[in-house]
Order: structure tokens, then sequence, then C-alpha cells
């Protein structure tokens, strides 16, 4: 998996960097090349062309000096609007200023901005780097303006101008970007949104650093990861060597939220498959899901599943490889009560979702209580449930919350969203990008437990069940999305799994 680097962990490899002979000049020389070949690509040639470098101070400005002497050199014409005073420039950037004086590019100061990037066939955005936070202001928020509203295509410096580098926050203005060069590895602010949405195609140039200094516990979901974790069936398998899953779900109002667990496990590769559920609706459920086996439960007259219910299923559960539990289950008291007993006593792998969540609300340190692995699925109000805060709050560090929630109650935390993070209790994140605003659809979420829950049964412990699962979920949704538009729905989703895992082991 590709390390994502913080702010903090590239200042890091700077230092590191350096620390082993490699100067910080030839650092931001390898930087400033990268850039310029993206430009030029950008462009779609050289001769004839105009290409404006918006520079600030620090290390990103100076990225945009080399980029802009190199584009020149390539035969372009190149023009630097500096934002800053140049007496105001350190080293290494000082130094690419002196060199650029002598290269024949124009350097221009903030007043001729609009001018400069009129006229341009590329902008250069090198006004902040993955350090900024907060709300530009002054002459930075003006040169931002210019730039969104230039014709021609940007391309970033490491990020979008205006990105918070840590959150992918945006609170002011930031760089709509066409293309975003990145150096090392992917920030979190190119993979957070609303940070990445600006971000455009992000190219990650290798600029000289060591292999062993990019390292990270924020680490991106690439599909060879996925290909090299999938469970695949060998060829003496049978239905429960293959994995049994056990889902629970379902009341007398949501009797499809257990249906999509079921299938989605079967599709995702899982050998058998039992639905436990109301005994109210267990024939509309058998309807849905004929390759199942079922297992009905006592209810309560509002039709969710007793307290006692616990009883019924607690000789079988050794019997199952993963249990999922949840969606559909409503928050009624008795029910809450039981999902708790369930959870704490079960000795299966656990996919805990939905209501399952529900009944932990303000109460989260109480999953820590359970004999399993657990894989904790909930969207950013769940999330917000469980934690005690607003989903607001959420929003603005998915990374942080996510790893703290983990840590609090041991297990695996996949929070939902796009993109949607798998964190362990150990501190370490995952960041799965695939799938989009198809995915935003009823039932979405019982898929992707579906899946979680087959991938544990099939053996993968509770990290990878939930990377994988994300990932295919993703890729399906995409899939769905690019056959059937804004009309994709759950079922959609769920038909294409095998579609998505035959594209990641092609």
């Amino acid at each position: 998996m590709r390390p994502i680097l913080s702010p903090a962990e590239s200042a890091a490899l700077d230092r590191e960097t350096q620390a082993r002979g490699i100067t910080a000049s030839s650092l931001m020389d390898n930087a400033g090349r990268a850039v310029a070949r993206a430009a030029a690509t950008a462009t779609g040639g050289l001769y004839g062309r105009r290409a404006v470098a918006v520079c600030g101070k620090g290390n990103n400005g100076g990225d945009g000096l080399v980029a802009a002497r190199h584009l020149a050199r390539f035969g372009m014409h190149a023009t630097v609007v500096l934002l800053e005073d140049p007496a105001t420039l350190r080293d290494p950037a000082e130094e690419h200023f002196r060199l650029l004086r002598g290269s024949g590019v124009a350097v221009r100061s903030g007043p001729s901005l609009a001018r400069e990037v009129g006229r341009a066939d590329v902008i250069i955005d090198a006004i902040f780097g993955t350090g900024f936070r907060g709300i530009p202001e002054d002459a930075h928020a003006a040169a931002i303006e210019a730039l969104n509203a230039a014709p021609a295509p940007v391309v970033a410096v490491d990020i979008p101008s205006g990105v918070n580098g840590e959150t992918g926050a945006v609170e002011g203005d930031a760089v709509w970007a066409t293309v975003t060069v990145t150096f090392g590895a992917p920030k979190p602010g190119l993979v957070l949104h609303p940070g990445a949405a600006r971000a455009g195609i992000v190219e990650i140039a290798s600029i000289g650093f060591p292999a062993d200094l990019i390292r990270s516990d924020l680490l991106l979901v690439e599909l060879e990861d996925v290909a090299g974790r999938l469970p695949r069936r060998r060829v003496d398998d049978h239905k429960r060597s293959s994995g049994v899953v056990l889902v629970i779900g379902g009341s007398r109002a949501m009797t499809g939220a257990v249906r999509l667990m079921a299938r989605a496990a079967y599709r995702s590769g899982a050998g058998l498959v039992t639905a436990a559920v109301p005994e109210g609706i267990l024939p509309v459920v058998q309807g849905g899901v004929t390759e199942a086996t079922f297992l009905p439960l006592p209810q309560t007259e509002d039709g969710t599943v007793v307290e006692d219910a616990l009883d019924r299923l607690s000789e079988r559960l050794s019997g199952f490889d993963a249990v999922a539990i949840g969606p559909g289950l409503t928050s009624q008291a008795e029910t809450a009560s039981f999902v708790r007993s369930l959870v704490r006593a079960c000795p299966a792998p656990l996919v805990v979702d939905a209501d399952a969540l529900n009944a932990f609300g303000g109460r989260a340190v109480e999953l820590a209580d359970r004999q399993a692995d657990a894989v904790l699925t909930p969207h950013a109000g769940e999330f917000a449930r469980l934690a005690s805060m607003s989903a607001r709050e959420v929003g603005q560090d998915r990374v942080g919350h996510a790893r703290k929630l983990a840590g609090e109650t041991a297990a695996v935390v996949a929070l939902k969203g796009n993109p949607m993070l798998v964190a362990s209790p150990g501190g370490q994140v995952r960041v799965n990008t695939t799938g989009g605003p198809e995915l935003a659809t009823a039932g979405s979420g019982d898929v992707l437990t579906g899946v979680i829950a087959a991938m544990l049964a099939r053996g993968l412990g509770p990290a990878d069940a939930a990377s994988v699962g994300a990932y295919l979920h993703g890729l399906a949704g995409s899939m769905a999305g690019a056959e059937l538009g804004e009309g994709t729905t759950a079922g959609d989703v769920l038909d294409r799994i095998p579609d998505a895992a035959a594209r990641v082991t092609a």
C-alpha cells in the first residue's frame, strides 16, 4: 500500500533525505522539472506557448520558479508572477531565484497577475504548499480567484493552493487544478474531500527521496493490494470451506436490508449464508434469497427481534465463520439489548452495521467487550451517535476521529464516505478511493456489510476484509454507475461484485 504523507511527515522526509547527502536544492530542481514536464503536457506542445508560474514564498514557490526556468529551457515562453518580495526568499528558493534571473524568464509582481494569467496557455499554481491551513487572504486570495477565472489549464505544485494538506479541508477559496504534481507520495489533502475534488489528475513524481524513508500509518489502497489479498477458491473447496456467514437483520417494516446482505455475501464468494430474521418476515426474506438457509427469531409486537433471541442463536454461533448484524433491525429498545448481548458473546468475527451500531450510541466503549474481531461500518451519522459528536465534527477530521474510535473500541472502523477509511486499533488508517456518488443510494451500505462479512468468513483479517470489501464495493458501484448513471440501485451494485473481483484479478 502506498504511504500518504502528512505535512509533518513530508517535512521529516525532506530532513532525513538531506541527512543522506541529497541537497534541498537538488530536490527542488527535480520537483520543478517534474512540474515543467506536466505543464508542457497540459498545453499539448511547446512552440509558441506561454506559461505563467504564480509563486508564493517557501519551497512551494521555489518549485514554481524552477518549473518556469525549465519551461523556458524547453522552448516555451515563461513568466513568473511573484507574490512576495524577492528579498524575503530563503534558500533553496532564493538560490533558484538567482538562477532564474539569468535564464531569460520574465519576473512580474502581483499587480500584473490578471493580465499574465489571462493570456497564458498553462498556469502553474505555486502559491501555497501542503502546510497551508486556514483562509487565503489579500494578494493570495486574489491570486487564487484569478487562477480559477483563467481559461488555461492549471498545474498545481504538490497540492492546490488553499487546500489544507492535513485534512483536505477548504475553508475559504482554493485552486481548481487540472493536474497536481505531488512529490514522493500522495498527501492527505489530495485524497480527502473536498480537497481531492480540487486536485484534478494527481501525478506522483519521484524527485530523489530514498524509498525506505517514505513511510506513514496512513496508506492508499491500490489495485495490486486488493489482488494480492482477494481470496480464491481451491479446486477441492466445498461450500463450508468457502466461508459460512450468518446475517442478522430485518424487521416488519424493513425486509430488504437482510436480503441485500445475504446476496452480497454470496456474490463475494461465501459458500453458505444463513439469514436470521424476525419470524414474521421469514416468508418475504425467503422469497428474495433462494440460496440461503434461514433461522427465524422470536419477535416483539412491533415485528423486531426480542431480547432473548440470543438463546436461540447462542448454540449455533460457533458454526459460522463470520456474522453480520444490524441492517433493518430498528432501534427498538429490546432489540438493541439483544444486539449488545450478541456482540459481547459472539465467538465469530463480526461486522457491526446500521442499527447494531445505533445500539451502542453514546456507549462505544462497550464495543470493546467482545470475544472476537469486529469491523464497525458507520456512516457519518452513525459514527456521530457512537462517538457522541456531530456529523459536522466527524467531517472536520475523518482520519483522526476514525483512528480514535478504533482505539477505543479495539475494532477496525470502516468509516463510510468518499473516500472510505479503514482504521485499525494500532493507529493505521487505509484510504479506499474506489466508488463515487452512485453509491449514495438506499441499501448500498447493506451490500458492503455482506461483502465484508464474506471476506472475513473466507479467512481475511478484519482490516484486510474491510479494505478488500470497500475496494470491490466501490469498483462495482463505478461499473454500475457507468452503465446506469444516477438510476443505479444497491441491487445493481451487488450484481456487479463478481465482475469487480474479476477485473481486480485480471
